[in-house]
């Protein structure tokens, strides 16, 4: 293997870990002041210039807070289920392309950890596995609210990883192939897919904030009825992992749907990159407008839209775009 290659590959991992792990702490405190603004409230304000350094003191707060095993929790699962839920989002990155390709120093650098051609399966495929993190975590607890909350876990997870399956099942066929670089190349050419399959885009998005766990679908930790959920029984950074990795889970697939759908990075100008993080942004702050905005809707509801309408929508879009193409 090229040594450059391989140097070139691991710093990309470290600066996806680092940075991620920092925007997923970033993200609470751009959470809490956009739900304190519609809800004319302050938000954080103490801790810094505008509450700016709230995500520092409460990382400060998860890494010194005393890590507590509860007796009868079934220790090594417990003790692996946050790592499962943190490690499966960052792995997902590893296909995505996060800004076009450009040059320093006269070496290319591309900002995507591996272009495997299978990258949209890869992506759904680990985002899927993340499921074990609070399915082991609620089962692996002494607390049968949290054996309610992974159950729902598995069914809300599952459900909506087929929609989402069925959703981009369209595009793909459109553009012959499963990797980002390639749906984006794709646009290039032939426009944006959000116009030729609105169908497939409206359906992902939905299915986004099941997977993410986002309001409106907030019931696999829904703490107004099963206190924290699969999180009631974790204390101090095995609490805060699960948290990084639903934030990081939701800046990835914030990536991800514009490559699908809006076109991407374009042309891999700068302003294309430009045009890439400011359509990850929108995604990012409509996961926060959505949970200051709507309420959350009963299991069977989330169930019911998922088995009677969504999945039957995603099969009659692919039986057409099947179609049309023929």
């Amino acid at each position: 293997m090229d040594s450059a290659y391989l140097i070139e590959t691991i710093i990309k991992v470290v600066v996806i870990l680092l940075v991620f792990s920092a925007l997923a702490g970033i993200g609470t405190y751009f959470e809490r002041k956009i739900l304190a603004f519609m809800q004319r409230r302050l938000g954080p304000m103490y801790v810094g210039p505008f509450g700016v350094l709230q995500f520092g003191a409460d990382a400060i707060k998860l890494f010194t807070k005393e890590d507590i095993i509860p007796t009868g929790v079934v220790a090594r699962i417990f003790k692996i289920a946050p790592v499962i839920t943190a490690a499966t989002a960052f792995m997902a990155a590893a296909a995505i392309p996060f800004l076009p390709e450009f040059e320093i120093f006269g070496y290319t650098v591309h900002p995507i950890v591996s272009d495997i051609n299978v990258g949209i399966l890869y992506i759904l495929g680990v985002m899927a596995i993340g499921l074990y993190g609070p399915l082991l975590g609620g089962m692996a607890s002494a607390n049968k609210y949290s054996l309610i909350s992974a159950a729902r876990a598995a069914a809300v997870f599952i459900s909506y990883e087929v929609v989402s399956g069925l959703a981009i099942l369209a595009p793909i066929m459109m553009v012959g192939s499963l990797s980002l670089i390639d749906f984006n190349e794709y646009q290039l050419s032939n426009g944006w897919l959000v116009w030729s399959q609105p169908v497939a885009f409206v359906l992902f998005w939905i299915a986004a904030f099941a997977e993410t766990g986002r309001t409106p679908f907030h019931l696999i930790a829904n703490d107004h009825e099963l206190i924290d959920g699969f999180g009631t029984e974790y204390s101090g950074m095995r609490w805060g992992l699960f948290f990084i990795g639903e934030y990081a889970n939701m800046f990835f697939i914030s990536f991800v749907i514009p490559l699908l759908f809006l076109g991407g990075f374009g042309d891999g100008s700068v302003l294309g990159a430009f045009a890439l993080l400011g359509k990850m942004a929108f995604f990012f702050f409509f996961f926060l407008w959505t949970r200051a905005a709507w309420p959350d809707v009963r299991p069977d509801q989330l169930m019911w839209l998922c088995w009677k309408v969504l999945m039957p929508i995603a099969v009659i879009n692919v039986v057409i775009t099947g179609i049309v193409m023929m």
